[in-house]
């Protein structure tokens, strides 16, 4: 059964709507008759991607709005865009996000602010500016913040960005267990996880699909998927890892607190092979 908030002549809003994933949700909502507003900091991207949304419903359904998430004022202001537009807003997916790396722990203070401002703060700007309306209505909503497996494993290499999609994976988690006290089953936060994703952000960059990842329209497809069974995480595979990869991975991660080893141990040369072998097993 489709999440009842997904309903046509429901409101979608979806952030960094200009392209990837977000351009894909867009999509998908439009595809089943929902009004949707897509917002995005990239001006000269969001023009088009709202005509090809307009494309596959009624131009009057949609609209778009040039928005910084990091600003709570900018949320605040595309929520009353979406309200004039269309009245209230069912579907709110928080999918703005940034990946540049500012450096090591010690490095790039300014970066590190700025990364977290996005791919944290812009959720909260987001939850913050859509869900007392929509606690106040009696319609059934929906919250979808696009995390990362990144924020779960934690790889070396760009320590803010795991950091800022690890503490929204433990917001989201507390959003959805406050959401069930406030609100029962009508309104529900999910954590989407993609997999390897082959975004608007990598194309426009000149390079070629990895044969490893997903499309944005696959990620979006199975999101929707996810949400008909209720889940929560919503664990993305890709063309090269699959869910019972992802598992033993994070269950290793896991195995750190639990049995005391060093952090990251999966990257420590004296826990390697332990590792590889538990990777392995069964």
């Amino acid at each position: 059964m489709p999440h009842p908030a997904l309903n046509p002549g429901h409101t979608a809003v979806v952030t960094g709507a200009a392209s990837g994933i977000g351009l894909a949700a867009a999509k998908a909502f439009a595809r089943l008759g929902l009004n949707v507003v897509m917002a995005d900091l990239q001006a000269e991207y969001l023009h088009a991607a709202r005509a090809e949304v307009a494309a596959i419903s009624a131009p009057r359904q949609v609209e778009s709005a040039v928005v910084d998430v990091a600003r709570f004022e900018d949320l605040q202001t595309l929520h009353r865009t979406a309200a004039e537009a269309f009245g209230a807003v069912h579907v709110l997916m928080n999918n703005a996000g940034a990946g540049r790396n500012p450096g090591k722990p010690w490095e790039g203070l300014d970066g590190w602010r700025a990364l977290i401002d996005i791919n944290l703060w812009g959720p909260i700007n987001g939850v913050q500016a859509f869900l007392p309306a929509m606690l106040a209505s009696d319609s059934p909503g929906l919250v979808i913040n696009t995390g990362s497996k990144q924020g779960i494993t934690l790889p070396p290499g760009n320590s803010a960005y795991n950091v800022s999609k690890a503490a929204l994976k433990a917001y989201t988690e507390l959003l959805a267990h406050e959401l069930r006290g406030a609100a029962g089953e009508r309104i529900t936060a999910h954590l989407l996880i993609p997999g390897s994703t082959f975004t608007g952000m990598t194309a426009r960059s000149g390079r070629e699909k990895p044969p490893g990842a997903w499309t944005p329209e696959q990620v979006a497809d199975f999101m929707l998927e996810s949400l008909g069974r209720g889940d929560f995480y919503i664990l993305c595979p890709d063309n090269d890892v699959t869910r019972a990869l992802d598992e033993k991975r994070m269950a290793w991660m896991a195995g750190d607190v639990i049995d005391n080893r060093p952090a990251l141990s999966r990257w420590h040369a004296d826990h390697k092979d332990a590792f590889a072998a538990f990777i392995q097993d069964g």
